[in-house]
């Protein structure tokens, strides 16, 4: 595979004629690059006008290689042959190297250029591209491009202050100016640098050198100390400065750094060549410098895999108008109100702050009410948000800043956020941010974690990049308030009054979203929306003497039953039985009660009518009530192999104690039961022993935490669910 650099532009703020009589000093020999030898002209050509001049240079490199390498390959040093044509009429210099040592089994070609700036001619542009090619070498193909790739990085980094570095040295030799060529004028002999003696000789090898590849054409490696005290560093103050008259289809090197960060020679060139690629196949916008560098970095600045997740994106934003979100999107009154995120000043490194307070927020309640689509799209405006402060704070603060800081309070967190729809959204979510956002978390605060954190984190965390899981910090308890918690991250002035700081926080503090806000089930069945079209709940129909039962089988005792339904209609009675055997197969009753069909819903019978309670089978739960309009989520550790039957039946109104006569709300209530039918939607699952045990570990080794009940739950604790699989006792969690 061919390695490819390609340089940003760099400029020099001197005219060109200054900057070639620096660049001159650098030979025959240069003190500021050690690795470079010697050089001999082995051809010149003047023209008879002197402006145009032609020099071919021998050029020998002592490479920083392995001794061994260099005894296999029989030698110490490298030659390349330079041909420079300078043409002072144009007020340019082009620069050509090739590698003459083993060019039968490496290629190296290095092209460079310095030319007047396009909007300032005072000004000297340099820019610089090279390829390498390996073909063979006995076998270390692999380490001589990591060898070739390193020198060549190394003597390219500090390329600038080299000629920063001779400037100077004119300066301090009183030459500060340089008559440009005119058709009269003779061709004036450039400034010579008074301390080096008279050339060296190529060292004269008996055989041919190894390869590497050559120094840049303004190119020093390991410049002194004094060299960098002097160098005459341009800095720049605003953006419409630096790329003042700079080509819109080139980086400027000195942008680069002002407003994308300090990137390595190698790193700059995958940036300029994969923006060059999509500036000629992507016709008309493409995105912004900084966005291209982060899907770069996600990549780890591999150029293929960046470019295919890239192009992927793009295509994406089209599709669904992403670039517009911020103007056309506007939030519904009830995300608003119930959704506990915001933007809250920045962190200690000025990046954007963004807090969630996810424990706090029913999220349930907003997929009911919203959709996931919805969802989705707020999330998306959030991280548009994100980018768009970011822009900000780098101008703000005068220097790069990419990403954002996210604190996330999980203080109120339980088994409630573990709703399954809630969860499918939550991946959905994180699938779609990491595949166009990449790059743009900073640092993620997790504080106050719960005892229930750990299996929320086992769901999501196979979904995110393993880079972003380095960023995350998750405190439990109180400990973020101690040493190394959130005062090393945030100023203490803006830490949010809900976490013991001073400052007001704006973002909502959440609370159940009304049911009256709810879509109805026929809403959501009808409605094409991807939660529910795609749906992993089922829904049953309950009549009066024809319940609904579900069969469960367990292999291993300690097993974790999960269970979690809406009841739609009607009031109904949840029960869990356990039998040694297993029940007929199942039968489904085409009739409800009192012959009425039962469309928009199954309704399977399995307990026979001859089984008799505590024979046949048990009750392993106490029986639970539970009114329309209820969300009842929960859990039952098994402990026994065999069978069991989760049913649901028909809640029969109780007859008032003292007399046969039916209570008012009784009455009321049964004539709002249309047909004696009760609807439920329900998704089950179960936990193996195993993997319910790995989650009570990692519930466990989060230490101290917070208990899981909250104001709106009647959750449990975990703790009493986790006990040990040597326990015969059984616990179960019920919400509603």
């Amino acid at each position: 595979m061919v390695q490819k650099y390609q340089s940003p532009v760099r400029v020099y703020k001197h005219p060109f004629e200054l900057v070639m009589a620096a660049y001159e000093r650098r030979f025959p020999t240069c003190h500021l690059i050690p690795m470079f030898v010697a050089s001999d002209v082995v051809d010149e050509e003047t023209s008879e006008d002197g402006a145009t001049h032609k020099i071919e240079r021998r050029c020998a490199l002592d490479v920083d290689a392995p001794r061994l390498l260099k005894r296999i390959a029989g030698v110490d040093y490298v030659y390349f042959i330079q041909k420079n044509k300078l043409n002072r009429k144009e007020r340019t210099l082009h620069i050509e190297s090739h590698n003459e040592t083993f060019s039968n089994r490496v290629i190296i070609h290095e092209t460079c250029c310095y030319s007047v700036h396009p909007e300032n001619e005072d000004w000297t542009c340099f820019e610089q591209t090279a390829s390498l090619d390996i073909k063979s070498f006995f076998g270390f193909e692999s380490n001589v491009e990591k060898i070739a790739m390193k020198q060549y990085a190394s003597s390219i980094k500090k390329g600038k202050e080299i000629i920063e570095y001779y400037l100077k040295e004119l300066e301090d030799e009183g030459i500060t100016h340089v008559p440009r060529w005119t058709p009269s004028s003779l061709s004036l002999p450039l400034p010579r640098p008074t301390s080096l003696s008279s050339p060296p000789v190529l060292p004269k090898l008996a055989v041919t050198p190894a390869v590497s590849i050559p120094p840049a054409a303004d190119a020093k490696d390991g410049a002194s100390p004094d060299a960098k005290q002097d160098a005459s560093v341009v800095q720049t103050e605003s953006l419409t400065e630096i790329l003042a008259g700079t080509p819109e289809d080139k980086l400027d090197a000195d942008y680069i750094k002002r407003y994308l960060g300090d990137l390595t020679p190698l790193q700059e060139s995958c940036l300029i060549r994969l923006r060059k690629w999509l500036q000629e196949t992507h016709k008309g916008k493409i995105p912004k410098d900084e966005h291209i560098l982060r899907f770069l970095r996600a990549r780890d600045f591999n150029m293929d895999k960046a470019r295919e997740i890239l192009c992927q994106s793009l295509t994406w934003r089209k599709q669904h108008q992403v670039d517009y979100l911020l103007e056309t999107w506007s939030s519904p009154q009830v995300l608003q109100d119930y959704y506990t995120g915001g933007w809250h000043h920045h962190d200690r490194d000025g990046r954007p702050l963004y807090i969630l307070r996810l424990g706090q927020m029913d999220t349930k309640g907003l997929v009911r009410a919203l959709g996931e689509e919805s969802l989705l799209r707020h999330v998306l405006s959030i991280n548009e948000e994100g980018l768009r402060r970011c822009e900000e704070n780098t101008k703000v603060f005068g220097r790069p800043i990419s990403c954002w800081t996210c604190l996330v309070d999980l203080e109120g967190l339980n088994m409630r956020h573990l709703w399954r729809p809630g969860v499918k959204a939550l991946l959905r979510i994180i699938e779609v941010v990491e595949a166009n956002y990449p790059e743009t978390l900073g640092r993620l605060l997790i504080l106050r974690a719960p005892r229930v954190f750990p299996v929320l984190w086992t769901l999501v965390s196979p979904f995110i990049d393993e880079n972003t899981r380095k960023k995350f910090l998750i405190y439990a308890g109180n400990d973020y308030q101690g040493p190394g918690g959130l005062v090393d991250y945030i100023d203490k002035e803006i830490i949010p009054d809900f976490l013991g700081g001073e400052c007001m926080c704006e973002v909502p503090e959440g609370g159940l979203v009304p049911k009256s806000m709810y879509r109805t089930a026929e809403e959501l069945e009808n409605e094409d929306v991807r939660l529910w079209t795609e749906t992993i709940y089922q829904s049953a129909s309950i009549f009066k003497g024809a319940p609904h039962e579900l069969l469960i089988e367990i292999i291993d005792a300690s097993s974790v039953i999960t269970w979690d339904f809406d009841v739609c209609k009607g009031d109904v009675v949840f029960n869990i039985y356990h039998s040694k055997r297993a029940p007929q197969a199942p039968r489904k009753d085409p009739l409800g009660a009192h012959g009425i069909t039962s469309p928009g819903g199954n309704n399977v019978q399995l307990i026979d009518k001859s089984w008799t309670l505590g024979q046949d089978y048990s009750m392993v739960e106490s029986p639970l009530t539970c009114k329309e309009g209820e969300s009842v989520q929960g859990s039952h550790i098994t402990r026994w192999p065999g069978f069991y039957i989760l049913q649901w039946k028909f809640h029969n109104m109780p007859a008032c104690s003292a007399t046969n006569l039916p209570r008012v709300d009784d009455v009321l209530a049964t004539l709002q039961v249309s047909s004696h039918k009760c609807k439920v939607m329900y998704y089950t699952e179960v936990l193996g022993s195993e993997d319910f045990r790995t989650a009570c570990c990692d519930v466990q080794s989060l230490g101290s935490m917070t208990s899981l009940e909250s104001s709106h739950s009647g959750f449990s604790q975990l703790s009493a669910a986790t006990t040990s699989s040597n326990q015969s006792q059984s616990s179960s969690m019920i919400s509603r």
